[in-house]
């Protein structure tokens, strides 16, 4: 081979490699997102050991509605293996024994840390992933890396039929029959919009490039055939995403930072499709996904660390009446700082003369970082609904600081209800591990409210807590409201 084409094919090979990472930059300022000092975060292709660190910002995410910190997270995207480097910057990076302890979760990935000075660690990453650095048992102020799959999808705002935010028509929003709005590089903000919103039409693809910041909410209401896709992030709007009265709706890859309200907001709408969404929290009532009176719904491969419920499905509410059905969660990370990960049921149509039922709800292949307080995983039947055939299935649950595994219950709540429920059935728990320290862990519970209104059959199959079987006759509690 001749010295020309040895020069080519060496510079296709570097230019091979680097491609498998794209590290993207965010506006900063007021209207931008802020930097977090505490980390420094570099990623490089696995393969040749010796091609460059590529730092990657590290962004500042607010958490916890109790006393709220400031965390962090950084982002980028991966076409194949890469090596990750970690520089704790902390105070406090050495622990009292002079070192520092470092834990990748979640451990079902089987990432291990290798320390490689006394502030810095690296490891490896086969495939994309959604992970919590946490460094000598840190868990307020850690850093989250999200290592995003390369996007295979990409506009450059010039294509027909676009509303391109980063063109000279930036507002000019109300065009007809666009098939594309998009979001460039940059910080977008409705100027003479009420309440910082954007209405998304049918038949319409929003894309969200890697560094866009949105500081709206994007709102898809009585509309069909919508896709809101890309990697850029919205940020601290009133809510993240509204489905309201629609159906097949995809969200896909993007950001929600720190919004006042959910994360995504669905009512009444169907063949919803929520996957690689990343989502943070520190507000009253800042759910991440809540969904009402809607059907046939698959949640896949999300981050959610929230200050409220993380994923929560209920009956009606509000305007949305009609049942639920149909749910499939899975590969979800969840880190509830405060409620529950997953909570079904609560509201529901007292007024209907038989109530509403939700049914057939899958989750599985999930992981629980976090969780102090009540039932992880919660079942609370009330506005006579009738929940059933629900399975909780390999659900991994690490370090709970103070929790209980699940609660069952067919109440009246004076806060939230109008009547009791009607009943619960046919759950399964299935393959559930639960790691935590010893005397962490509560008895579940089951609540009745009275012999006809209560909870059905229900079956446990290879549940443990700390490695020992769990057992309903000592670790159940079960009582009746209305004896």
């Amino acid at each position: 081979m001749g010295k020309c084409k040895m020069a080519i094919l060496l510079c296709l090979m570097a230019w091979t490699v680097q491609a498998q990472i794209r590290v993207s930059e965010w506006p900063e300022g007021k209207e931008g997102l802020k930097r977090n000092p505490d980390y420094e975060v570099y990623v490089k292709p696995l393969a040749g050991s010796d091609s460059e660190w590529r730092q990657v910002p590290n962004l500042d995410c607010e958490v916890d509605v109790r006393k709220v910190r400031h965390a962090s997270f950084a982002e980028f995207e991966m076409g194949g293996p890469v090596a990750v480097k970690v520089r704790n910057c902390r105070a406090d990076a050495l622990g009292a024994d002079g070192r520092m302890a470092v834990k990748v979760k979640p451990a079902s990935r089987g990432i291990v840390a290798r320390q490689v000075d006394e502030r810095t660690v690296e490891f490896a990453l086969q495939r994309p992933e959604f992970l919590s650095v946490e460094f000598n048992g840190e868990r307020k102020q850690n850093l989250h890396v999200f290592a995003n799959a390369m996007l295979t999808e990409t506009y450059t705002g010039d294509e027909p039929g676009t509303i391109n935010w980063t063109a000279p028509n930036a507002q000019d929003i109300f065009m007809q029959d666009a098939r594309l709005i998009y979001f460039g590089p940059g910080v977008h903000k409705p100027k003479d919009l009420p309440s910082g919103e954007i209405k998304i039409p049918s038949h319409t693809t929003v894309y969200l490039a890697p560094g866009a910041v949105v500081r709206a909410r994007l709102i898809v209401d009585r509309a069909e055939d919508v896709r809101i896709i890309g990697r850029g992030i919205i940020a601290h709007p009133l809510r993240g995403i509204e489905i309201t009265y629609s159906k097949d709706v995809l969200v896909d890859g993007v950001t929600v930072l720190n919004p006042q309200h959910y994360t995504v907001y669905g009512g009444q709408s169907e063949n919803i499709t929520i996957r690689n969404l990343k989502s943070f929290s520190a507000r009253p009532w800042s759910d991440g996904i809540d969904l009402m009176c809607c059907r046939h719904v698959k949640i896949h491969n999300v981050f959610l660390r929230n200050s409220d419920d993380c994923i929560a499905l209920y009956n009606h509410r509000w305007w949305y009446w009609g049942g639920s059905s149909d749910f499939d969660i899975s590969r979800a990370t969840l880190w509830c700082d405060w409620a529950h990960p997953v909570n079904i049921g609560t509201h529901g149509d007292d007024r209907s003369e038989t109530g509403e039922t939700l049914e057939n709800v899958r989750i599985h292949d999930c992981d629980i970082l976090f969780h102090a307080g009540d039932g992880m995983l919660t079942i609370g039947c009330g506005d006579k609904n009738t929940i059933r055939d629900v399975t909780y299935d390999s659900i991994r649950i690490e370090d709970v600081p103070k929790a209980r595994l699940f609660e069952m219950r067919v109440d009246y709540s004076e806060k939230y209800n109008r009547a009791p429920g009607n009943r619960v059935e046919n759950v399964r728990f299935r393959n559930i591990s639960v790691t935590a320290p010893e005397g962490n862990i509560n008895p579940s519970l089951i609540i009745d409210y009275d012999k006809q209104r209560s909870v059905g059959g229900y079956t446990l199959e290879n549940v443990t807590v700390n490695g020992r079987p769990f057992r309903p006759e000592t670790d159940v509690v079960r009582t009746m409201t209305v004896k």
